[in-house]
């Protein structure tokens, strides 16, 4: 029988907190109305991980948007109010993490399932700013919302319950777990994560078990969000463990198509055209290239991020976020004479994992690392922690925030700033 991992002694439901939940459409919710204390145990019990050796072991079929292209504007989600403050202010602040679900079956003790709520925790924590243009807008989820499996019976303990106190939108591409299925599952690969992410409207799901929460209207699982300041582009990469997939790599995946593939190159094209002066962000689940020891690069997606890139006449993304390796990573990569950070920050809450050892492993990678055309500037592989990230007009600064420090820290552990204009990595910081 599981055991079972009893609750921590909450804190006054009443507790003050000092910014309303941020306001949009009115059928619309994003945080509970008031404080709300994080609880501490698990209302599914089931432990799935004898079902873990029956899972598909080969890519799915991506489902297809609801509508073409799939795109959809932060103004769809957030009110006018709320939009012109970004606007006034000159800035927008987000946040993005990834693999921030804890399954019952790993959490085996409190300190371990605390990992996920301590990282929510501390972002809700941005949200009481003395400056009001600092509050964050939104939160871009890498992947991995729940595990080890994409089902609706996971989505409360390890979603809704966690952000309860998370007073902004969240959208999110899905992680390999999150379409996760094993034979016979009675649901079907990403059901869950379209229900709560693609719905058609803001809905009260059943499987939030009363938090006040709607679910988000993506028009896909993947998809472009415009708002201010900058375009986020989030492709799913399917289902294995390694490597992330997001085309047929040219009829060697069967059943998958090149839709994503020709999606990205499409979104590419039309900013290159438009001659669009804002910031972009890639967003996709697996890493192209990871230092960590856990889970290994994706050269063949990298490839057809390249081939996107060619098509777009060079027009390369300013910065490629990603999750899935469960800890935080830098690289800065060259193309065509640009700098383009690719930051893996998987450290949301599962379990962290080490960076890989010297050749002899006796001790640790030193860095920076040049690897061919990029180098591995920075890692934090024992902290969680989440992705504070700041776009002006001229800047984007990419900064790490780990839990360690404490949640009344804001003093970031790693901060990476790109020039939007020279798209050069700058010491300049667009906080200030």
């Amino acid at each position: 029988m599981a055991r079972k991992i009893k609750s921590k002694k909450a804190r006054p439901a009443s507790s003050p907190r000092q910014n309303p939940p941020m306001s949009g459409p009115a059928n619309r919710c994003f945080g509970e109305p008031s404080f709300e204390p994080d609880d501490i145990s698990f209302k599914d019990q089931r432990p799935d991980e004898a079902f873990y050796k029956d899972a598909d072991k080969k890519p799915l079929p991506v489902p297809k948007p609801r509508i073409d292209p799939p795109v959809m504007l932060l103004d769809d989600v957030l009110s006018d109010d709320e939009i012109q403050k970004i606007r006034r202010a000159g800035r927008i602040v987000f946040h993005a993490v990834g693999d921030t679900g804890v399954d019952y079956a790993n959490a085996k003790s409190i300190a371990k399932l605390k990992n996920e709520d301590t990282v929510a925790d501390k972002m809700a924590g941005d949200f009481t700013e003395a400056d009001p243009a600092d509050v964050p807008r939104f939160l871009f989820h890498l992947g991995d919302v729940v595990y080890s499996f994409g089902e609706n019976q996971y989505y409360y303990d390890q979603f809704y319950e966690p952000f309860r106190n998370y007073m902004a939108p969240i959208f999110a591409i899905p992680g390999n777990h999150d379409g996760l299925v094993y034979t016979d599952d009675p649901e079907q690969s990403l059901e869950a994560f379209k229900e709560h992410f693609c719905s058609e409207s803001p809905e009260h799901s059943p499987h939030a078990g009363g938090l006040a929460r709607t679910t988000m209207t993506q028009p896909g699982v993947y998809f472009t969000l415009s708002a201010p300041y900058v375009t986020i582009i989030g492709l799913y990469s399917n289902i294995l463990e390694d490597p992330g997939v997001i085309s047929s790599e040219g009829g060697k995946r069967a059943g998958v198509s090149d839709a994503q593939k020709d999606f990205l190159k499409s979104q590419l094209k039309q900013l290159h055209d438009e001659n669009y002066d804002g910031a972009v962000i890639l967003a996709v689940h697996h890493p192209p290239f990871t230092g960590g020891t856990t889970h290994g690069a994706s050269p063949r997606m990298l490839k057809d991020i390249d081939d996107a890139i060619r098509y777009a006449g060079g027009f390369a993304p300013h910065a490629v976020l990603s999750g899935h390796a469960h800890n935080y990573q830098r690289f800065t990569r060259l193309v065509g004479g640009k700098e383009i950070p690719f930051i893996i920050a998987g450290n949301g809450g599962h379990n962290v994992s080490p960076i890989k050892r010297t050749s002899g492993g006796a001790s640790a990678i030193r860095t920076p690392v040049k690897e061919g055309d990029h180098v591995f500037e920075k890692y934090f592989d024992k902290y969680y922690g989440y992705l504070r990230i700041v776009v002006t007009s001229n800047l984007m600064s990419i900064e790490f925030h780990d839990t360690a420090s404490g949640l009344g820290s804001k003093s970031p552990s790693d901060v990476c700033t790109v020039d939007l204009k020279t798209r050069k990595l700058t010491t300049a910081n667009a906080g200030y």
